[in-house]
C-alpha cells in the first residue's frame, strides 16, 4: 500500500503541472468575481455492483460579467484530471470570463461530488453525461445559440479533461449524425486507451500503478479485478483491452466516423502515458480534411511525464512552437483560437493543418507531414542483454520530426521476448540518450526464426548537430514498463535492419 501511496503522490504532481487547470485560475489582483451556481443533474443510472443506482453529475457554472438574455455568449466546458474534481472557486477561469465566455466546470462520475464508478469515458456513461451537461448548458437563457437546444460551445482540458471532450462530441455524433460542439481544446489525451496503457500488450506498468492509487475509489470492478490479475500473471487482461476499447476516438475512426469541428492539439512530446503518437492518430484518423485544416496540432516538452531513467533519455522542458502561431504562450493560442471559432474574431493565427513540434533541444520544427522519408540500412545485431544495445544511424547535422519505424527480419530466442526501442542522440553509443525519454515496446510471444517485421519507434522530434549522431537504442528493459521485460531469458537477433525516419528537407 506504501508503493500505490507513493505513485498516487507522484502522478498527482505530474497531472497537476502537466494540466490547464492552473491557466483557468484568476490573476491574485483580479476583483472578487461573482460566485459560480452549483449544480448537480441527473447522469446515467450507474450498473456496477459497488454503486448501482441513480447518479447525480456536478457542475459549477461561470457566469460572465453582462451576460443576459439580450446579450448571450458562448460557453466553454471544462473538466478536471484523472483523481480530480471540477474547479468551483469564486475567481476562477477569469481570463476565459474576461474574454467572454461562459465557463461549466464538471465533476465526472466517480469524481468530486459526482455519483457512480469512473468508466473512464465509455460513450454508455461518461459520453451520455457530457450529452445531458449539454443539454443544461443550451437552457440556459444567456448561453448564444445556433438553435433550439444548441449553444455555441467549446470545451477546454487536460488528460482525463481532454477525454471527455471526444466522449462527448464522437457520442453526440453516433446518436444524432452531428455533435453540437463547435470547437475542442484538448490536452495531453489519448487516441486509444489500449495503445497508450499498453502498446503491443505490454504494460505500462509504473503508470498503471499510479493511476490505478490516484484513482482508487472511482474504480469499477471490472478495473480493480483487471488490476489484481494483470499484477499476477504480467499481461494486459483481456477484460481491460475489452473495457477500454471504446473509450475513446479510435473506436470511432474504427466505426467510419469523423468530427468536422476545429480542434487544437496540445501534446507532450516527453510525455510517457500519452505520447505524441496519440495526438497525431487524432489529428490524422479522427478529423475530417475540412477539421483538420481548420485545426492545429501543437507539441511540447512536458505532459505525463514521471522521472525516468533507463534507459537514459532528454529533453529541454517548454512549449516553444505557440510563438510562431500567433500566441505569446499556450494560454493566448487556446483564448485566441476559441474567440476565432466561437466568437467570430479574426482570424490571425496560423499554420493550420501542419504538425508544430518542439524539439528535444527546445527549438520549434513545423512540417506538413510527420511521415518518415529516408531509410538507413542498419547491420545486423543482436540485443537481450543487460545492456541497452545502441547502433549509429546517421551523423549529423540532421533534423527529425515525426514517427519513425524498423523492419527487420527478427529471430526470437526465448517464450514472450520483448525489448525497447528508441532513437537517441549522442556523440558515441556510450553517451547516447534517448530523444524525449519515450521507448515503445516490441513483443514476440514465441520462438521463430527470421520473421519479417515492422517495429513502430516513438514519434520524436529533435536537431542533432554537427559532431554528433542519431542513433538506435534498443534496451531489454525500461522504467515505465517496470516489471514487463522479457518473461524468459532470451535473445532477440535483428537482421536485414532498415531504420525509416522523418527528415526534415
Amino acid at each position: 500500500m506504501r508503493t500505490l501511496t507513493t505513485l498516487a503522490a507522484v502522478v498527482a504532481v505530474s497531472l497537476a503541472t502537466a494540466s490547464p487547470a492552473s491557466s483557468a485560475a484568476a490573476d491574485p489582483g483580479t476583483a472578487a468575481a461573482e460566485s459560480p451556481q452549483d449544480v448537480c443533474i441527473a447522469g446515467v443510472p450507474e450498473t456496477d455492483p459497488l454503486e448501482p443506482g441513480p447518479v447525480s453529475i456536478c457542475l459549477s457554472v461561470f457566469k460572465p460579467a453582462g451576460a443576459s438574455h439580450d446579450h448571450p455568449v458562448p460557453v466553454l466546458l471544462h473538466s478536471h484530471g484523472w483523481g480530480g474534481s471540477r474547479t468551483s472557486a469564486p475567481g476562477s477561469f477569469q481570463r476565459y470570463l474576461d474574454a467572454g465566455f461562459g465557463v461549466v466546470s464538471i465533476d465526472q462520475r466517480g469524481f468530486g461530488q459526482s455519483g457512480g464508478k469512473a468508466h473512464v469515458e465509455d460513450p454508455a456513461f461518461e459520453g451520455e453525461d457530457v450529452i445531458r451537461v449539454v443539454d443544461h448548458v443550451a437552457s440556459l437563457d444567456w448561453v448564444r445559440k445556433t438553435g433550439p437546444d444548441d449553444p455555441v460551445l467549446g470545451a477546454i482540458g487536460g488528460s482525463y479533461g481532454g477525454g471527455y471532450q471526444f466522449a462527448g462530441a464522437f457520442t453526440e455524433l453516433a446518436k444524432t449524425g452531428r455533435t453540437r460542439f463547435d470547437a475542442l481544446a484538448p490536452q495531453i489525451t489519448w487516441h486509444s486507451l489500449n495503445d497508450s496503457l499498453a502498446p503491443r500488450e505490454v504494460v505500462r506498468t509504473t503508470w498503471i500503478t499510479a493511476l490505478y492509487a490516484a484513482g482508487l475509489d472511482a474504480h469499477t470492478t471490472t478495473v480493480h479485478a483487471g488490476y489484481a490479475e494483470g499484477l499476477v500473471t504480467g499481461d494486459w487482461p483481456a477484460s481491460m483491452d475489452e473495457f477500454f476499447r471504446d473509450n475513446g476516438p479510435a473506436a470511432h475512426v474504427a466505426a467510419g466516423r469523423r468530427l468536422d469541428i476545429p480542434v487544437l492539439l496540445h501534446q507532450g512530446l516527453s510525455d510517457n502515458l500519452f505520447p505524441l503518437d496519440q495526438a497525431i492518430d487524432n489529428f490524422d484518423r479522427a478529423l475530417t480534411p475540412r477539421a483538420r485544416a481548420r485545426s492545429l496540432l501543437v507539441g511540447y516538452n512536458g505532459g505525463h511525464a514521471l522521472p525516468n531513467a533507463v534507459p537514459a533519455g532528454y529533453a529541454v522542458p517548454g512549449d516553444a512552437c505557440p510563438a510562431r502561431l500567433g500566441g505569446a504562450d499556450y494560454d493566448t493560442l487556446e483564448l485566441r483560437f476559441l474567440a476565432e471559432n466561437l466568437q467570430g474574431a479574426p482570424r490571425t493565427l496560423t499554420g493550420h493543418g501542419r504538425y508544430h513540434l518542439m524539439t528535444a533541444e527546445g527549438g520549434c520544427v513545423s512540417v506538413d507531414s510527420v511521415a518518415p522519408n529516408t531509410s538507413y540500412a542498419l547491420p545486423d545485431f543482436v540485443t537481450g542483454t543487460v545492456a541497452p544495445h545502441v547502433v549509429k544511424i546517421a551523423d549529423g547535422p540532421l533534423t527529425v520530426a515525426g514517427s519513425p519505424s524498423l523492419d527487420a527480419r527478427v529471430t526470437a530466442l526465448g517464450l514472450d521476448s520483448r525489448a525497447f526501442f528508441a532513437l537517441s542522440v549522442g556523440t558515441s553509443p556510450l553517451d547516447a540518450k534517448v530523444i524525449q525519454n519515450n521507448v515503445l515496446p516490441h513483443r514476440e510471444a514465441g520462438l521463430n526464426l527470421g520473421v519479417r517485421r515492422s517495429i513502430e519507434l516513438p514519434s520524436v522530434a529533435a536537431t542533432i548537430p554537427a559532431g554528433q549522431s542519431l542513433f538506435l537504442t534498443v534496451s531489454p528493459v525500461s522504467d515505465m514498463f517496470l516489471l514487463h521485460g522479457s518473461r524468459t531469458p532470451y535473445a532477440m537477433v535483428l537482421q536485414d535492419v532498415s531504420v525509416r525516419v522523418p527528415v526534415v528537407r
